[in-house]
């Protein structure tokens, strides 16, 4: 079972198919379908001028949440793909524990999202690029492996990382120009 929550996922879904169906490589190895779909997300997020991130929950094997960011598209400031997929999650499972969970993302969370996954106790994380600005799992903090904190989350970084990382800086190297011709 798979949840959709808008239909702007539904868009996102059809992209993930064709991303799955392409010969999509990262260091050589297929990207895994999740994953494929988060990157799917991230670019459903572009149609309402949000960073491009994804982000998608498996339980047991299967689907079960899938969404892209939505500050933009919602003026909500919390509205990180991570945050959404794991409440659509949360809702479908009747439970805040995702502990038999797995979110795949194309961005290393920050840190409210990090947060957001220990308070959930995600089972797992499995992401893309790192963000040497604001990534709280490897790149600052590590807040998921905190020996202050009461969970620890299981992580796997750099799965299609090379994609989300271009993705993200098309995105951000149009911003710019954009704003530089508005000028």
């Amino acid at each position: 079972m798979t949840h959709h929550t808008t239909s702007r996922v539904d868009a996102g879904f059809e992209a993930a198919s064709t991303l799955s169906a392409m010969s999509v490589h990262a260091d050589r190895l297929e990207i895994p379908a999740p994953m494929a779909q988060a990157l799917a997300e991230a670019y459903a997020a572009l149609e309402h001028h949000d960073v491009p991130v994804g982000a998608v929950v498996v339980h047991r094997g299967e689907v079960i949440a899938a969404r892209h960011n939505e500050r933009e598209l919602t003026h909500d400031p919390v509205a990180h793909a991570e945050i959404l997929a794991m409440r659509d999650a949360a809702t479908v499972l009747g439970q805040w524990r995702l502990d038999e969970c797995t979110l795949y993302v194309t961005l290393e969370p920050c840190a409210m999202c990090a947060g957001a996954a220990v308070n959930a106790r995600l089972g797992r994380l499995v992401y893309g690029a790192h963000d040497p600005k604001a990534g709280a799992v490897t790149s600052h903090f590590g807040l998921l492996d905190s020996d202050v904190l009461n969970h620890r989350v299981e992580v796997t970084s750099g799965v299609g990382a090379d994609d989300a990382a271009e993705l993200l800086r098309s995105f951000f190297r149009e911003r710019r120009a954009s704003a530089s011709r508005e000028r």
